[in-house]
């Protein structure tokens, strides 16, 4: 049985696998991941080990329309998990949505994924945990590092957790409205989209319905303070610089959209200074 399941995840990991030379005892199957608060990597080392390490499980999440799976992958010497999704939909016209309503041009892509990350670092957000673009099995799609002992935001509100830190808490959640807002995130009333760590870290996951071609914000009354550090690298967005980092994922209608609504939250920044004093609007 030992060798069978060994087989299987080769196979589903897309790797040539042989059986080992008579009398020689199978590789030994890697420890199960750690379990750390947050992020086990992040940047560089996470997009690397992403990319290149060796898959040793899958299993289905369970949750969401999706159908994402949670991978775990070894390098030899660390072992983690990351999610996987593979859902690449697009229906030109009006789309009926399961929730109600319709919506022009739907997408739902694992593209969105990693454009999602792609601009979160662009932008220093810090709320998109690592994504690359992997393929597995022969099959594209996004592979994001998993959050380790995180809980949703519904969850969190359920249970009546309170971060220690109003002022850091509430920084971090202004973030996460001027992702979604700018990206154009149709999910974004989602609160099982916005996951906390025990450290009370939040980050952002499932964009995959984010990126839309329209050039209006969704709910503009949700945009009431800013980071300064964040409104000077969104100004100084071109498109030069999204088509080289997002350009692989993402179609130049949808980054017309990203520009227009750029634009639209610098004038609404503006807007809400002239009303209220920096001091009521902006943070660092």
């Amino acid at each position: 049985m030992v060798r069978r399941w060994v087989v299987l995840l080769g196979l589903g990991a897309g790797i040539a696998w042989s059986p080992p030379a008579r009398g020689q005892a199978p590789a030994p199957v890697p420890p199960p991941p750690p379990l750390v608060e947050g992020l086990p990597l992040v940047g560089e080392e996470a997009e690397a080990f992403l990319r290149t390490a060796r898959v040793v499980g899958r299993t289905p999440i369970g949750k969401g329309i999706t159908r994402p799976d949670r991978m775990t992958l070894t390098d030899g010497t660390r072992t983690h998990r990351a999610v996987w999704k593979t859902i690449n939909e697009r229906r030109m016209g009006l789309h009926r949505l399961e929730g109600g309503g319709y919506e022009f041009d739907f997408r739902d892509s694992w593209k969105s994924e990693v454009a999602a990350y792609e601009l979160d670092t662009l932008l220093g957000l810090g709320l998109v945990p690592p994504t690359v673009e992997r393929r597995i099995d022969g099959r594209a799609g996004s592979l994001q590092m998993w959050v380790e002992a995180a809980t949703t935001e519904d969850e969190r509100k359920r249970k009546g957790l309170e971060a220690p830190d109003a002022a850091t808490w509430n920084a971090q959640m202004h973030k996460v409205r001027l992702l979604h807002q700018l990206t154009y995130n149709t999910d974004y009333r989602n609160v099982r989209n916005v996951l906390v760590d025990p450290a009370f870290r939040v980050y952002a996951v499932d964009s995959s319905r984010a990126f839309r071609i329209q050039e209006s914000l969704l709910t503009p009354e949700d945009l009431e303070r800013f980071s300064r550090a964040v409104l000077d690298r969104l100004a100084a967005l071109d498109r030069l610089t999204l088509e080289a980092r997002l350009g692989a994922w993402l179609e130049r209608r949808q980054i017309d959209g990203l520009l227009a609504r750029r634009d639209r939250i610098l004038a609404l920044v503006k807007e809400r200074i002239a009303a209220k004093g920096e001091e009521a609007v902006l943070y660092p």
